[in-house]
């Protein structure tokens, strides 16, 4: 059986999202005129497809614009919501540039257990190999033994170095000796994994300020970026996990997994539009090059169920 395509993938990871939202505005299809109590039923139903309440209000003003004479079919919201979903995405589109100099470039990647955080960096590793950078990982996340056990699976599966410390060590020193090392061997990009614990902020604070006193001892310009993965398939929680991040830990960019396990895939939407952060990657599977960057009109028209094609 031939290998799907990254967009085939993208659309069938889609798929429940746009079912859902299918289904949410359903009953409104067909009505003889967009009048304003189905204006508002429609807002009310787009609302409920985690696209958030700012996108809703937008879709909303936007057919309010063309109502007259219109009947609401399906195909034509669908094409109001991509271009729509596509100008909020435009701005947030933005892959991982690898521009540090002096190398390498420190990529600290946070983000709650549970939220597919020890897979991504893989995957994220695994992307840039294939950009022919040389990578290497760092197991910050000396919390949990299991984590850095999977840390070093994948980087063994991927031929990758791995620097790593006792369970319950310290972080800081195991992420100090990763940068050395990726220094010394001429490493491009070194991604530090870090503790998912949010039960208690202050520890998680105290650790990754710790991290970034030591990386500014060796390379005052690092982390370079600081990633936050979150799980799509949280829904709204994802959103307010970006808002404690985005404060305890100066959060550069974000990816999202998990996109292809959920109806509620539209919370990229509202997360791109409540907070403006970069986007660098979506996840919509469980292999390896599952994790790419992504384009924002075929995202758009994915998460919408719009045609396949322009």
């Amino acid at each position: 059986m031939a290998e799907l395509s990254w967009r085939e993938r993208l659309f069938g990871g889609f798929k429940r999202t746009s079912d859902r939202l299918g289904e949410s505005v359903s009953g409104l299809f067909g009505k003889a005129a967009l009048d304003e109590q189905t204006l508002d039923e429609l807002e009310e139903a787009l609302f409920s497809t985690d696209i958030g309440p700012a996108m809703a209000a937008r879709i909303r003003d936007r057919l309010a614009e063309g109502r007259f004479n219109r009947e609401l079919t399906e195909e034509y919201l669908r094409e109001i919501l991509a271009e729509e979903i596509e100008k909020v995405l435009i701005p947030v589109a933005k892959p991982i540039e690898i521009e540090a100099f002096p190398r390498p470039q420190v990529i600290l990647v946070i983000g709650v257990n549970g939220s597919g955080k020890t897979t991504t960096i893989a995957k994220l590793a695994h992307l840039f190999q294939e950009q022919d950078y040389g990578v290497m990982l760092a197991a910050g996340d000396t919390f949990r033994a299991a984590a850095i056990g999977q840390l070093k699976i994948w980087a063994e599966r991927l031929g990758i170095p791995i620097v790593t410390g006792p369970e319950g060590g310290d972080a800081a020193g195991v992420v100090f000796d990763a940068v050395k090392q990726a220094t010394a061997q001429g490493i491009d990009i070194l991604i530090v994994d870090t503790a998912g614990r949010l039960q208690n902020k202050t520890e998680l604070m105290d650790e990754l300020a710790k991290i970034r006193r030591v990386l500014g001892r060796l390379n005052p310009a690092a982390p370079h970026d600081v990633v936050l993965v979150l799980d799509a398939t949280t829904g709204q929680n994802a959103l307010s996990q970006i808002e404690i991040f985005r404060d305890v830990a100066h959060v550069t960019g974000l990816v999202m997994t998990k996109l292809d396990g959920t109806a509620r895939g539209g919370v990229l939407v509202a997360a791109a539009e409540k907070f403006g952060l970069p986007i660098h990657a979506i996840g919509v599977g469980e292999k390896i090059d599952d994790l790419r960057p992504f384009d924002p009109a075929e995202l758009a028209r994915a998460i919408a169920g719009a045609a396949y094609a322009r």
